[in-house]
Order: structure tokens, then sequence, then C-alpha cells
């Protein structure tokens, strides 16, 4: 899956960083990692690869979400205060399996005997609380992919690791609404590469068979929190270097040197995974390339040289995107590295989906290069998907099955090799306090001229005698609990509201309070029970279905749900200007039984 991540954000927001706090936040000391959801808004990564996915950038959604993690950091800055970090691990059963189980295998017997499971079940936890022992927030690192919602789904959300996030603060924030109460649970990403969380496995739509085979084409987080008793001490420090991934010599051993390669994706990545697959006809594990796709690729984008196709084997390239510069780079070369140490543990920010075994044989050489360097019993967590995307890193011998995570590993075969000994630089200058000896590496490009978004911005209309906001069906006057309320009113396109902040929410579920005669929010559009739906017509008309799961948790009494919106007009030779407005449903009531 692709990743929301991108150079540009990352610059964009050190260069804002650098003019409002100088120096105390810089490349070195900031991961943006991705949490991985796949139902996020795209448009926001400049490599054409991305762009061409999703339909143009947007710099709408970019600056958006620029400016989203600003706001982020600045809250942090402001609250920050004295306190302590605990540290914890353990087990988590049942929550993944290996979605490339027949790749896992290619690997050394020697190897796979060491570990119970072709999965990671540990996770890492850190807890954060003041001086006085009152909570602030934790972070966790757990390998699994956010793809509990499934490729069909519609709706943005931020799927499992979001939903861990929601569950938690609730907890932690009663009395708030989602993403505004003061303690914060960040669940972050590790070496997801070949991990489901779909644990009942795949099963193909069309015969019902199960998918895991070869060629395939179709609540511990609270008790670890608890018990985390050990506290992380020690000095802070940092590290990080841009590199050119597409040209680093490898020693494999003290005579043997293997290279990376200019970035290429084999035919494996159009067959999707059991988690969403490729919508044309090609099988995972492919290892030779077909004569129809081939020639098309040819006569569309060039042929892939001698050279690429040689380094790249046994992969069959159906893209050389490492070739392709039209109208820009399709993937990114320069690539970002970077450690941060807290005390005993190592925090490795990588830039990609390391696979079960890359992760594992990644922690274990940065832990050894730690420990050579004076530093022994390092706990090293992989923090998967930072400051740049660069899709998968499999091992070598799972390079040479050609799933879909192997055909995703665009630097070639020797890609885990690569990075594990671009981070040991890293580890050692910590280590060893040379990290002010490190040179920068190449500055990553920044694209001026983007393909700019194909989905053009059309004056929103509301049909004759309505206006925005109107009803257009209304809610029932009486609901149970359990039941689905559903409100249809006179919509607008609501990309709008990404330009102008008016309203912090698209919609609420608001409750009568008859002691003080006043309305009190008890949802909003980051909460799991309601759902914003925008149905698009022609030529510019669109309604807008806003639907609230009444929890068993509810309340009874009178409810109403409030529509925030923003609408784009345009007269004749004029700007466009965009007008916000906003509409409330009829009141209901929410009984417990009829």
């Amino acid at each position: 899956g692709v990743s929301y991540k991108t150079f540009a954000w990352r610059s964009d927001v050190l260069n804002r960083l650098q003019s409002k706090y100088g120096s105390l936040y810089r490349r070195d000391n900031v991961i943006l990692s991705g949490t991985h959801t796949h139902s996020g808004p795209a448009g926001y990564f400049q490599y054409t690869t991305f762009v061409l996915a999703s339909e143009g950038f947007s710099n709408r959604t970019f600056e958006y979400m620029v400016n989203g993690i600003m706001k982020s950091i600045e809250i942090a800055h402001t609250n920050m205060k004295p306190g302590k970090i605990f540290i914890n691990k353990g087990n988590v059963d049942g929550a993944q399996i290996n979605r490339s189980p027949t790749s896992y295998l290619w690997n050394p017997l020697s190897e796979r005997a060491r570990y119970s499971s072709n999965t990671d079940k540990e996770m890492l936890l850190l807890k954060m609380v003041d001086l006085n022992g009152d909570d602030l927030g934790l972070i966790s690192w757990f390998a699994i992919h956010p793809v509990s919602m499934n490729n069909s789904n519609h709706l943005v959300n931020s799927d499992n690791m979001g939903y861990a996030s929601y569950l938690f603060e609730q907890e932690k924030n009663k009395g708030y609404l989602p993403g505004q109460g003061p303690y914060v649970a960040a669940f972050a990403s590790s070496n997801l590469g070949d991990v489901s969380p779909n644990t009942l496995g795949p099963s193909c739509i069309n015969t019902g068979e199960s998918c895991d085979n070869a060629n395939s084409t179709c609540p511990i987080g609270g008790e670890l929190y608890a018990s985390a008793s050990q506290e992380v001490t020690g000095p802070l420090a940092s590290a990080h270097q841009w590199v050119n991934m597409t040209d680093v010599t490898v020693w494999l051993n003290s005579t043997h040197t293997g290279k990376t390669c200019k970035p290429a994706l084999g035919y494996s990545f159009a067959a999707g995974t059991i988690d969403g697959f490729g919508s044309l006809n090609f099988t995972q594990g492919t290892t030779v390339g077909d004569p129809f796709w081939d020639s098309l690729r040819d006569q569309i984008l060039g042929k892939p040289s001698e050279e690429i196709k040689e380094c790249q084997k046994p992969k069959p390239i159906l893209l050389h995107t490492g070739e392709l510069s039209k109208p820009n780079p399709w993937h990114p070369d320069i690539v970002d590295v970077q450690i941060i140490t807290l005390g005993f543990l190592a925090i490795a920010a990588v830039p990609g989906e390391f696979t079960t075994m890359s992760g594992r044989r990644f922690r274990e050489a940065i832990q050894e290069e730690f420990a050579t360097y004076g530093m022994p019993n390092m706990t090293v967590v992989v923090s998967g998907l930072c400051n740049v995307y660069t899709h998968y890193i499999t091992t070598y011998e799972e390079y040479q099955a050609q799933r879909y995570e192997a055909a995703s590993t665009i630097y070639g075969p020797h890609t885990l090799s690569a990075y594990i000994q671009l981070f040991k630089v890293l580890a050692k200058a910590i280590a060893t306090g040379t990290v002010a000896n490190l040179s920068t590496g190449p500055e990553p490009p920044f694209f001026k001229q983007l393909i700019n978004t194909l989905i053009p911005n059309i004056v929103d209309r509301a049909p004759t005698g309505k206006h925005f906001g109107d009803v257009l069906q209304p809610v029932n006057p009486t609901y149970r609990m359990g039941e689905v309320v559903e409100v249809v009113f006179v919509g607008a396109n609501p990309k709008n509201s990404a330009e102008i902040l008016t309203h912090q929410t698209f919609l609420t579920v608001e409750k009568y309070e008859a002691t003080s005669a006043t309305w009190q929010i008890v949802h909003n559009d980051a909460s799991w029970e309601t759902r914003f739906y925008w149905h698009k017509g022609l030529l510019g008309y669109s309604n807008t279905t806003i639907q609230w799961h009444i929890p068993d948790s509810a309340q009874p009494g009178i409810y109403r749900i409030r529509y925030f919106g923003h609408s784009r007009k345009q007269d004749l030779l004029k700007a466009a200007v965009i007008v916000s407005f906003e509409s409330t449903s009829s009141t209901f009531e929410v009984v417990t039984a009829l």
C-alpha cells in the first residue's frame, strides 16, 4: 500500500520549524512517521508514481497536512513539562498473520528456527507521565498493516492504528471530543511489510478458496501501559543522513560486494496482496515478464536498460521508474536514514515497509553495532514508514520469490543489506560521540512543476428553490440504541472546507440539556459512531448524507445533527469565493426501548 509521507512535507515542516523555533527542531531530531492507513486523502507525494496514482498533486491537501503537523508540534511544544518515560514490552497474540508465508520460507531454516512465529508479536510501549505521576501520553510500536478496512471502503479513516489511538484516548480523556483532550496515544508502525490484520486469512471473492498459496491473486496495549515500570533514563542523541539509495555498494563479506539499483517495480506489484488484489490479471510470485505488458510499456514509456534489468534480477520489471523522469522522477533516489536514542532505546526511522525477517536482521545488526562501540544491551525498535516512502524492503532470500513485497522492493535484491550498512554508520556515530562528523549527504530535490490535480474545481449548485444545507430527507422522530440515524442535506464539495478553516468538523451530534437549556456536542466527524457521505451529482449538484450509529452507551434524550460545509461560487470574470454554511436536522428522541 502507499503510505502518506513525502520529502516535500518534511522539508516544508522543517523550514517552518526553523523559522519558529530556530535550531531546536532539526532534520536529525524530528521524525515524521506514517501510521500507514490505506484510507486517507491522497495527492501530496511529489514523485510521479504517486502523483499519477492519486490523479494529480493536490496543493490543498498538501497544505492541510503540513499545517496539521505544525499545529500538533506547536501544541506539544507549548504543553511540554518535566516528566518520566517508562518502557514495557509484551506479546500480542491473535492479531496478525504473515500474508506472504511462502516468501518467509525462503529464509534459511537455521534463521527461521530461532523464532517461534513468522510475524513479530512483540509490542513495545513508552509511557509518559509528569513528575506527579499523572498520565501524559504513550507511543507504541507494533508490526501490523492498517488494512482492517478493506479496499472497497471509501470513507476517510485512520484504520486499526487510529482506532487504537481513538479508544485509548477516549478512555483517558473523559468528557472530551476525539482529538481534543490533553492525553495523546500514538500507535506507530513497525516492520509490517508482510503482516496482515486479517487473521481469518484471505479468500478469493469469486471461488471462496483460500488465497494462501505462492501465486495468490486475490486490547493488550492497556495492560502493557498499566504495568510499565522500567524507567528510561540517560542521554538523548540523534543522527540523520540523506543517502542516494540507487548507488550504494554493499559489502556482502570481506571479499564480495553487491550494489543497489535504480528503482523499479516488478510484475507482482500489480497483483496486489491478499489484503487488496490488483484489478488486472497479474499473479504474485511472477519471475518472468509477459510480452504483451512489456511491449505496451516499451511503447508508452520506453524500454528499461540492460543495466537495470540485470541489477534487479530475478525481478521481471513492469515499471522502470528509476529511468523515468518526466515530468519529474517517478521514485525517490535520495532517502533519509535516521536514529534517535533515548538512553538504552534506539528508534530507527526507516523509510519504508520492512518485512518481519528484514526487521529482525536489521534490529540485530544495529544492536550489535552499538555494542561493538561501547553501548551494550540497546533495545532497537524499527519505526516504519518514516520521512519518505520507498515501498517495501524484503530479505535477499524473500526477494528471489518475487511476491508483492519483493516486487515492491524498489532498490533491488541488496536493499536490506544497504540499509543495515547505512544505519550501522549512524549507530557507530552515536556510540562514539562523532555525530558532528557525519556528512549531511545529498539533499533531496524539490519539484516546482507538479502535475496538477486532474479533478477540476467546479462551482457548487443547489437545486432551484433550495439552499446549501437544506434537508432533503429528514430524520425519524424516535430511535432506539443500536439503530442508525440518517439525514440527507443539499451538499457541497467537502474539499472546499480544506481551504477555509471556518469549521473544525463536518458534523456534530448534539444532545439537549434541559437544566441549562443548551445543546451539548457529543460526537463530531472524528467519532467512529458517525459517518459522512458526499454523493457527487452532475454539474456541481451534490447531496450529503450524515449517519449516527447510536451506541448502546448513548444517553436517552433529545438530539439533533448539524452539518457544516463550504460552497464554491464564481461570478462571471471574478475569482472564485468559498462561502461557509451550516444546517440542522429536526430534533429526534433516543429511547431505550419502544
